[in-house]
């Protein structure tokens, strides 16, 4: 809590948890099921158990928390002293959690401001974060909510994947677009993810997802950027691309962070990428 306002997330921010426990964050889980067994994200099944069980699986698949989560979440601000929540989440194009935390705020006893970030994982996170700025600054919800909006138009990503083929199963690659050519650098859009252009070497795609985040440092004036590193089982890319980013001017910030099983199961393992946004958000 910051302030008399709660804060709820889901998981799919994949927020470091220092974060969560600095500012009281209420987290909602995702779940992820894995040959008809369903867990909890990050309570239930962790993203290093999830990678590994991954290649056997015969059928995974992800749904949104309950609205019961949201409605129990909302009471326990409540009953923590906050006079009002805002509820933060992935993208209402991507999963139905907007959706069920809408329907919870019906039955809160304080007003719920839920915001549809348009986003998942880390970019995700960034609109987060900004929203926990506007409130540590002392705006209001309905403040904080216009700055995470504005950030949600703004971040930018790029990654690559090894399971291209579990990500067109599970519905969020564009009909219509091919990566059969080399490695495929890829962004998340709120349509799904979309090949920005492919490599011969992993050590070239990690060059032109470094390119990509200094074009946008070179773009944004005396802003600069804040940058999320992740990485889903496939940590030594993560690494690699962290070293190059750091490297680029106008990068004031860059934090680490892991791809859940919410988004891994769309993705699979081999994920690793970056998110940035310029700062300050422009409204």
């Amino acid at each position: 809590m910051i302030g008399k306002i709660g804060v709820v997330i889901d998981s799919a921010a994949y927020l470091p948890q220092s974060i969560v426990d600095k500012y009281l964050l209420l987290v909602a889980p995702l779940s992820v099921e894995l040959d008809g067994e369903r867990y909890l994200e990050g309570v239930d099944i962790t993203a290093d158990e999830f990678y590994e069980r991954l290649p056997s699986a015969k059928s995974v698949s992800t749904s949104q928390p309950a609205v019961g989560r949201f409605m129990e979440l909302y009471r326990q601000a409540a009953e923590t002293g906050a006079e009002e929540v805002l509820s933060i989440h992935i993208g209402s194009s991507i999963s139905g959690t907007v959706q069920s935390a809408r329907l919870a705020s019906g039955s809160s006893s304080v007003p719920v401001t839920v915001v549809d970030t348009g986003q998942a994982s880390f970019a995700e996170g960034l609109c987060v974060l900004e929203g926990i700025q506007a409130l540590v600054e002392g705006k209001s919800a309905t403040d904080a909510a216009v700055l995470v909006g504005a950030a949600s138009r703004s971040v930018g990503n790029t990654f690559v994947v090894k399971a291209l083929d579990l990500a067109r199963r599970g519905g969020r690659l564009v009909s219509g677009e091919d990566a059969s050519a080399g490695i495929p650098v890829l962004v998340l859009t709120g349509e799904g993810m979309k090949v920005a252009g492919t490599a011969k070497t992993l050590e070239d795609a990690t060059d032109l997802m470094a390119g990509r985040v200094e074009e946008a440092a070179r773009t944004v004036g005396d802003r600069r950027l804040r940058v999320g590193v992740g990485h889903g089982a496939a940590q030594e890319i993560a690494a690699a691309l962290r070293a190059r980013i750091a490297e680029i001017e106008g990068v004031e910030e860059v934090i680490e962070y892991v791809v859940g099983p919410a988004v891994g199961a769309h993705t699979g393992a081999g994920t690793a990428g970056a998110v940035y946004l310029a700062r300050p958000v422009v409204l």
